[in-house]
């Protein structure tokens, strides 16, 4: 048995769950969350609690059982508490705006990089003197919410010489040391 599959899912005050056919639809303070869910996995909502079971030891269905486990327990997670992430712009000239879900960001090409995001992300930028810039993204469905940070850090990831680029809060880059001085 999956250990993370035969694990039951509580739900949150506020947070209501439907199972029709084979989509879970999960609705929340933060949010509407729908996934659908494969044939061979059921789904059943019984006591303020989801229970999602298999019906063989199949190498694959025993696989399906703790993947749509993790996936219901995030939109649950997402549409209750809601997930955030935060980047820094690491480097000499870097800034970062937005207008609305419009985010603009300065990473020392010649021009400025201009991204629309998805209604379901809530961006803020924060830019203090002597600090890096921030931007601060929050959302209910967590699998959007990575797909979009990894969009931005693509931009300009972090090298490990002097540290710029785009990069999570708390985020240890591995450092090389540069080159030595000539020893001949």
């Amino acid at each position: 048995m999956s250990r993370i599959g035969k694990l039951p899912i509580s739900l949150p005050k506020g947070v209501t769950v439907t199972v029709n056919g084979q989509e879970v639809t999960v609705k929340g303070p933060k949010g509407e969350l729908k996934q659908s869910i494969n044939p061979v996995i059921s789904v059943e909502v019984k006591d303020g609690e989801i229970h999602v079971t298999r019906p063989n030891d199949e190498k694959e269905t025993r696989s399906m059982h703790g993947l749509y486990r993790a996936l219901i327990h995030n939109m649950v997670v997402g549409v209750s508490e809601g997930y955030k992430q935060t980047l820094e712009l690491v480097g000499v000239g870097f800034r970062a705006s937005n207008n609305g879900q419009v985010l603009e960001l300065s990473l020392g090409f010649t021009h400025n990089i201009i991204i629309k995001l998805a209604p379901e992300i809530k961006v803020e930028t924060k830019s203090e003197r002597n600090q890096n810039p921030l931007v601060m993204l929050e959302s209910c469905d967590k699998q959007l919410l990575g797909q979009v940070c990894a969009k931005l850090r693509s931009f300009r990831m972090p090298e490990p010489y002097k540290g710029k680029g785009v990069k999570f809060i708390g985020e240890q880059i591995r450092r090389k040391a540069g080159k030595s001085a000539g020893a001949k």
